[in-house]
């Protein structure tokens, strides 16, 4: 509804008149692959998150930050309540122009229409909704008359004479680009309705990307059959009129009712969102000023909002009316209003951008139709558009958004910036630093910082190859070595040691910061290491050992691992020094995942699901295992499991196992073939060392590679 505006009765038949129909037709090419690839990427971050009131102002904040959020809001609240004056304008001088008589009370026309929406505003947004359906039904009956008529018709040789550019037109490409994007803007009207679907995972991306699709169809069939109904006189000098006479009486009262209509929703669902988006701003308490318009009705309405939204708007409607209903100043005011959306759909494929580009282990969209790339290329041309509609607004927009963007930033982040790369590096990071020790910890935010104790890496290759895939790039990987000594004797060859492990790590295409440790005991190296290594709020996070089946070091494995967990650090172990075979299809190798509850199992889960995004694993197969003590638990355990995986947005087989067996012969019967297994266990105080390492020693002998994972329960499947 807010898609198809007064530009398809008003300027679609002068578009087609002076660019030609191929032309006319790789115009709404460009725009709308902007709105398609920002559809895209809203339907990612959507389907990425748990989705409340506040629409796209929700989405950006939750995704890159607070300053892109609250920024990117003020402005979608002041575009859009400047967007209601100009529907409502729209209506009164479309209705002039279809009936003179009403040219002398173009003022009280647009106060009675100003004064109907804000009636229905505060009625609320059912009463809206329910006044939607009968104005689409309306526009659906408009738009499918001129079409009939443009068909009926239709001379293939008018067709071919109106293809090729009008010669002498004084509209270049990109002033004809400009005339008619704001055609295919509107996508996020349904996104800022956001708090009051019932499921804005689902409805978002159908919705969204349905109405992009459909009303492109109807565009683009619009342009192909006024091109082959109507003269280049009759396009390029009265399209409003050809319309309406291609079909005479039918088309003459449905285009008057459609382009009337169509103002009115437009006003309409833009008078739903933009009260929402504030509101949510509010809720957030970021700024002070806007605070008090978080609150609502008892019926969820936010009537103080919408009381701004309609303030804004009634101020612009009164100064068009004193001007004459047009003039200068609401033209420049409607380019920044446009120059705000573009803002918003950059932004919008900016943070789409970041969020997969960055790789963070959370961002796993249920839409698999994405791209970083697609979202990178909407970013780029949204702002390149705003620069060919009107580089004087364009820039004046890009003014006030980096304004609200710093005057936001000022309460939520303090910056510095240095003058040379370096020290604008230290700087950013010194920031960043004290801002991540001030926020909380949350889950959704879980990245692994490893620390892996790999001793000589040469002789353990395969943990240091096991630590890189599972950081996997997302997170921070050190490599520490040992070195038993005195410091003070060894302390000039720490340099050398540290270059050679630099070298052996670029060697082998691992990107870690390598440590050396000079200690006189490897257990009180390993115990001050775990104690010590942060930088502020990035400790290690993940502590990763290699296995050890020797009796006589089984108590200072034990005291290791105890250490470790007692830091609050997750623990991995890594048993057997097989990696893969380079020669075996990736796809072939399979990772098994033992579950036996959700503390360790979530971070089995996320850990095995960052080993298959390594590009030497790209394809492999994860699976998880469940044994059952019966046939009805076996089957209760397979839907639990099912639906844990689908909250969980990934692609895990699940199998349920009845224990028929003892668990070693099960565990080597279903998974001796995989390429490596998860296993949790649990070390506690209390437990017997040597009876520990005996026992996984004994179940481990002849497995492949196990990787035994003890969580902190930090890191949630489900975030």
């Amino acid at each position: 509804m807010t898609i198809i505006g007064v530009v398809i009765f008003l300027r679609a038949g002068f578009i087609v008149g002076h660019a030609g129909i191929f032309q006319a037709l790789a115009i709404l090419c460009i725009a709308k692959m902007i709105t398609t690839l920002t559809g895209l990427s809203i339907s990612a971050i959507a389907t990425n998150t748990e989705v409340k009131g506040g629409g796209t102002y929700y989405l950006i904040s939750r995704s890159i930050g607070p300053e892109f959020g609250g920024a990117i809001a003020i402005t979608i609240f002041l575009s859009q309540s400047l967007a209601i004056s100009f529907y409502i304008i729209g209506f009164a001088e479309a209705l002039a122009l279809t009936f003179p008589a009403f040219d002398v009370y173009f003022d009280l026309v647009a106060y009675a229409i100003f004064a109907l929406m804000a009636f229905l505003a505060f009625r609320g947004a059912s009463v809206l909704i329910k006044a939607q359906f009968v104005i689409m039904a309306i526009m659906a009956l408009s738009i499918a008359s001129f079409l009939i008529g443009s068909g009926l018709n239709f001379d293939p040789q008018v067709f071919w004479e109106n293809a090729k550019p009008l010669e002498n037109s004084p509209f270049g490409f990109w002033v004809l680009f400009a005339i008619y994007f704001p055609a295919v803007t509107g996508i996020l009207a349904g996104v800022n309705m956001s708090g009051e679907l019932k499921n804005p995972a689902r409805s978002i991306p159908a919705g969204m990307l349905t109405a992009i699709f459909v009303s492109f169809l109807i565009y683009a069939s619009q342009m192909i059959l006024i091109g082959g109904a109507i003269s280049r006189e009759g396009l390029t000098e009265r399209p409003y009129d050809s319309l309406m006479e291609l079909w005479p009486l039918i088309t003459t009262v449905l285009v008057v009712v459609g382009v009337l209509c169509s103002t009115l929703s437009s006003a309409l669902a833009t008078i739903l969102g933009a009260p929402r988006v504030m509101q949510s701003l509010a809720q957030d308490k970021l700024l002070k000023p806007v605070n008090m318009f978080a609150k609502v009705t008892p019926q969820g309405e936010p009537h103080r909002a919408i009381m701004l939204t309609l303030a804004i708007s009634f101020a612009v409607i009164f100064y068009a009316c004193r001007a004459g209903g047009g003039g200068a100043a609401l033209n420049m005011v409607a380019s920044v209003t446009s120059m705000f959306f573009l803002w918003t759909y950059g932004i919008i494929n900016l943070a789409a951008f970041m969020e997969s580009f960055s790789r963070n282990p959370s961002f796993r969209p249920r839409f698999k139709f994405f791209h970083w790339f697609a979202a990178l290329v909407g970013a780029v041309a949204s702002f390149a558009v705003t620069l060919f509609i009107n580089i004087q607004a364009a820039l004046l927009a890009a003014v006030i958004c980096t304004g609200l963007f710093f005057y936001v930033r000022k309460y939520v982040m303090s910056a510095s910036f240095g003058d040379a790369r370096r020290g604008f590096v230290y700087s950013r990071t010194r920031d960043n630093l004290l801002a991540l020790n001030a926020l909380p910890v949350h889950a959704k935010n879980w990245r692994p910082t490893v620390a892996a104790f790999a001793g000589n890496p040469e002789h353990r290759l395969h943990l240091v190859k096991y630590a890189d895939w599972l950081s996997s790039g997302r997170g921070i990987l050190t490599i520490v070595s040992m070195l038993r000594g005195n410091f003070a004797a060894m302390a000039g060859e720490r340099a050398e040691y540290v270059s050679a492990l630099n070298d052996f790590l670029n060697k082998n295409r691992i990107r870690a910061f390598p440590e050396i440790l000079i200690t006189p005991d490897f257990n009180i190296g390993v115990n001050h290491f775990l104690q010590s290594a942060s930088i502020g709020p990035i400790k290690p996070n993940l502590a990763i050992f290699g296995w050890s089946s020797d009796p006589s070091r089984a108590r200072e494995f034990m005291t290791n691992i105890q250490a470790a967990a007692s830091l609050n650090m997750s623990v991995g172990i890594i048993c057997g020094k097989d990696l893969p075979d380079p020669r075996e299809q990736r796809r072939n190798r399979r990772i098994d995942i033992w579950w036996r509850g959700m503390r360790n199992g979530s971070l089995m889960v996320i850990l095995s699901y960052l080993l298959s995004i390594n590009s030497d694993w790209a394809g492999a197969k994860i699976r998880i295992l469940r044994v059952a003590n019966s046939p009805e638990e076996q089957e209760l355990a397979r839907e639990e499991l099912v639906k844990l995986i689908e909250a969980a947005r990934m692609d895990i087989d699940v199998e349920t196992i009845l224990a028929d067996d003892t668990f070693p012969n099960l565990l080597r019967l279903h998974s001796g073939l995989s390429t490596v297994v998860f296993l949790g266990f649990s070390a506690g105080a209390g437990i017997d060392p040597a009876q520990f390492q005996k026992a996984y020693t004994e179940l481990l002998m002849g497995m492949p590679t196990t990787i035994l994972i003890q969580s902190t329960g930090e890191a949630d499947l489900l975030s």
